[in-house]
């Protein structure tokens, strides 16, 4: 009797969940599709626009699952709870566990799933998504801030400008900047090409080589070639271009690594490296708190109650995330703390509602009567 019940529970919320994820990725895509149509201009825009949105359908489903999630939750059970099978499963003597073990069950596998298929799918379907809109419709937005080759790195006490070139080939017309550690210019190598040789030495072509003694002292020397050590590696210089949520676990790192070693801004990097966990692992404590509120004794109107509520609670989450975010690209929040406090904050309230049901937490009314 108890996996039976086990079963149907978790086909319930399966088929709830599957329909609501095609439901909003269907309404996702017909929404973006009208607001933007105008664009879609010019021969074989039809093939093109259709590629794009397929791969905008594979971005939204890891966008739109854990909403997903939670909306099935709570109308799983709302709608058991109409039909008086959640009546009917305490008359067996079953208690709420009936319910929340193989929700928890079937959200937690499909978290799990989530993060693979960002990782697998969802990156590469982001990056066919810019390329096509740039390439195909001229539609950059901020692809240039993510796309445009970073020219400036520091190591040390050495500042680079390689305006072209790539570490593998070689960078062309650079200017080397050598500081004191009060900032001050004590030499400047500008170079037509520089090429790596060994670990950090590097052999520079074209070299104009000045010094800066101080006191307006200021000698210049030409050379034809010659060999630097500059204390840098050329993996270093190893920049990706890209959005950092298109990008798969061990690049991310490896870019977070990188981008250190030269002095660029890594917190966006190491937000979308948590967050690529952290949103999808959210789901699970947001399923749980909809299977609490619809149990809830005083509930009236269960389906739509059921959607009301995981609309709002997905709502305050993706605001909750947007602040987040802006305190990371403004320094005043951790990127670890910013991506997983919607999770914990989730799953205190799912715990609230838990113990709210089972009496072990008074209401405020009580709590107010009491003082």
């Amino acid at each position: 009797m108890r996996g039976t019940l086990f079963a149907y529970v978790l086909r319930t919320y399966l088929r709830f969940a599957l329909g609501i994820l095609l439901g909003l990725v269907v309404i996702f895509v017909v929404v973006d599709f009208v607001d933007r149509a105008k664009a879609y201009t010019g021969p074989g825009w039809v093939e093109a626009a259709a590629k794009l949105y397929g791969y905008k359908a594979l971005m939204s489903v890891q966008q739109l699952g854990p909403a997903a999630l939670l909306l099935a939750a709570g109308t799983a059970v709302s709608a058991l709870r109409k039909q008086g099978e959640v009546t009917a499963i305490r008359a067996l003597t079953f208690g709420p566990g009936a319910l929340y073990i193989p929700i928890l069950v079937c959200a937690l596998g499909a978290c799990v799933g989530l993060v693979v298929f960002d990782e697998l799918v969802a990156t590469h379907a982001g990056r066919r998504v810019d390329e096509i809109t740039t390439q195909r419709f001229n539609r950059g937005g901020d692809w240039r801030i993510y796309y445009t080759p970073k020219q400036w790195f520091r190591r040390g006490d050495h500042i680079f400008f390689l305006r072209s070139g790539s570490a593998q080939e070689g960078f062309r017309d650079v200017s080397i900047f050598t500081v004191s550690k009060e900032f001050e210019l004590l030499r400047r190598l500008d170079a037509a090409e520089m090429h790596s040789l060994e670990g950090t030495r590097w052999r520079l072509s074209g070299v104009v080589e000045r010094h800066f003694a101080g006191e307006g002292r200021t000698t210049v020397r030409q050379l034809e070639s010659a060999e630097y050590e500059l204390g840098v590696p050329a993996n270093v210089f190893r920049i990706r271009p890209g959005r950092p949520e298109q990008l798969r676990v061990a690049e991310l790192r490896e870019q977070i690594d990188a981008r250190k070693e030269v002095g660029l801004a890594t917190r966006q990097y190491e937000l979308a490296l948590h967050n690529r966990f952290a949103y999808p692992m959210a789901a699970l404590p947001a399923a749980l708190l909809g299977v609490g509120l619809a149990l809830r004794s005083s509930r009236r109107g269960h389906l739509t109650a059921a959607i009301i509520e995981g609309l709002l609670t997905a709502v305050a989450m993706w605001g909750l995330m947007v602040v987040c975010r802006t305190l990371v690209l403004t320094e005043r929040l951790s990127p670890f703390v910013a991506a997983w406090t919607p999770t914990f904050l989730l799953v205190l309230v799912a715990g609230a509602v838990w113990l709210r049901r089972e009496g072990l937490l008074p209401s405020p009314r009580r709590w107010l009567a009491a003082r």
